[in-house]
């Protein structure tokens, strides 16, 4: 190597140190001690005390950390799919060249921005609630209201409503896979006489697939991760009857709750389990269904 590429070589690590230093002590550092303290039982207060695997085995003894699984495997397979038809179907509708397209485009974006704010979820919390705005609307039709954030059927909806409503940053990806695909297999399609239904269903999906799947795993991650709307909606206990306990908030209430901070950690780590478990499955999944121009 000349003297000129590694004099190259030291700088790029001079300006690489301040991230690797970051990546050890913010990153690194925090998931190795994390992981330590889930073989331990430790309560903030007083030192680590090994105990193996207890942690591990005490979760599926656990019946609200059971439920808590069911509520959050619920939450994610049911808004995920609402949420990316609803993304799409925006950027179909946006696709068409309008006026002022930019504007709307922000505007429809704004919720991915605002959606996980403590803010927006204290007033959709009101939205729902025995007098918001939800039961305003059904009164002018005679339909009687409930406080839907305080009904077990029902709270988990809103939760998932919400995650819905923040389809702005799968929107936008969306909007620019539709940009990419070529025109010309539309003249083609419609010269065969393809319905635009049948446009839909044999050009654009297959060559948006691509997008679908990286909009997919994206938000089945972020999905997991919830847990601010589940906080503030529920008062912070996973009310009412635990039909809102997603496993990120009975995390956050066996760590920093009931300062069970060994069992809390154990709980984080099968948490990365479970997303790394469903993204491979996804890949392995994807062979099947999406569709690369190569």
């Amino acid at each position: 190597m000349s003297p000129r590429r590694k004099g190259d070589g030291r700088w790029a690590l001079f300006f690489l140190a301040p991230w690797f230093v970051g990546l050890a002590l913010i990153t690194a550092g925090p998931m190795g001690a994390s992981l330590y303290l889930s073989f331990t039982d430790y309560d903030l207060l007083s030192a680590p005390e090994w105990v193996g695997f207890e942690n591990y085995t005490r979760m599926f003894e656990d019946p609200r950390f059971v439920n808590s699984l069911g509520v959050t495997f619920t939450y994610v397979f049911v808004s995920v799919p609402l949420q990316l038809a609803a993304a799409l179907g925006l950027a179909l509708l946006l696709d068409k060249g309008m006026r002022g397209l930019a504007i709307y485009r922000s505007v429809y974006y704004l919720p991915s921005l605002l959606g996980g704010s403590v803010a927006i979820a204290i007033l959709w919390r009101q939205i729902f609630g025995a007098d918001g705005l939800v039961n305003q609307v059904l009164a002018l039709f005679g339909v009687q209201g409930q406080g839907w954030v305080s009904h077990p059927d029902y709270a988990l909806g809103t939760l998932m409503a919400l995650n819905v409503w923040t389809f702005g940053a799968p929107m936008v990806i969306f909007l620019a896979g539709l940009r990419q695909i070529p025109q010309m297999y539309y003249e083609a399609a419609s010269i065969d006489g393809a319905s635009k239904f049948r446009q839909f269903r044999s050009v654009t999906l297959p060559l948006l697939t691509p997008i679908i799947f990286f909009n997919l795993v994206l938000q089945l991650i972020e999905a997991f991760q919830s847990f601010t709307r589940a906080f503030v909606v529920s008062g912070g206990n996973g009310g009412p009857s635990d039909s809102t306990l997603l496993y990120t908030l009975y995390l956050y209430l066996k760590g920093f709750g009931s300062l069970d901070m060994g069992y809390a950690s154990a709980m984080a780590w099968f948490l990365l389990l479970i997303i790394g478990g469903m993204t491979v499955v996804n890949f392995l999944a994807s062979k099947y269904w999406v569709f690369y121009d190569d």
